[in-house]
């Protein structure tokens, strides 16, 4: 299986390529971004550009890919409306369209967030269903991953320093929590095989929560 992932910089995408590395059922992993992702594997390269919508460098290689993991994404807090929006629907749709252009019969998954809502009242929420909405239109095989609270595993870090000292320091008790609240809980890791399951062997249905995320993991 020919893989790309995008935002592998990040920390659920570095969780996704820690896994896509691991297995054999893997045989290839292109690694598109802005930065290097840090990692050295024989199956591992990477190709990168500062503007990630212009793809035309490498279009016969995704072309070929099976499945595309896209985690580029970033919070609404600190963006006003037009930012946001244009770093979460412009771009992931700039990048889906050339990919379901190149290849209708790749399986692409996005990373949504618990919440998602097209008609929400949370900016967030509606943009990234009108990005969701969007994707699901596309002439490939559109997967939506909706986690809630994402532990890291495996050396996967958040770039927000505040948020990787709460990953710290509530990494000790995340079992506890995995256990009493199941439905809200998963891990960078669990994410990176439920992808490979979906991308390996399809999907019935268009967007995954968090129980369905780790369902598909085991």
């Amino acid at each position: 299986m020919r893989v790309v992932v995008f935002g592998a910089s990040g920390m659920v995408g570095r969780g996704v390529l820690h896994e896509c590395l691991r297995d054999e059922r893997v045989s290839d992993v292109l690694v598109v971004g802005r930065t290097p992702s840090g990692e050295q594997h024989p199956k591992l390269r990477e190709f990168l550009q500062p503007d990630i919508t212009d793809l035309s460098g490498i279009e016969d290689e995704l072309a070929a890919a099976d499945a595309c993991f896209f985690g580029v994404g970033t919070s609404s807090v600190w963006r006003d409306a037009a930012e946001y929006r244009a770093l979460t629907y412009d771009l992931t749709l700039a990048v889906a369209r050339t990919l379901a252009r190149l290849n209708p019969a790749m399986t692409f998954v996005y990373v949504s967030g618990a919440g998602t809502d097209a008609e929400g009242r949370m900016r967030w929420a509606r943009v990234k269903g009108e990005t969701e909405n969007a994707l699901l239109a596309l002439p490939f095989h559109a997967v939506i991953f909706r986690p809630g609270y994402i532990q890291p595993r495996n050396g996967a870090r958040s770039k927000t320093a505040v948020l990787q000292l709460l990953y710290t320091v509530t990494s000790p008790a995340f079992p506890l929590f995995d256990r009493l609240l199941p439905s809200m809980m998963t891990t960078t890791e669990r994410i990176g095989r439920a992808f490979l399951a979906v991308a390996e062997g399809g999907s019935a249905k268009p967007i995954y929560e968090t129980p369905a995320i780790n369902a598909a993991a085991r």
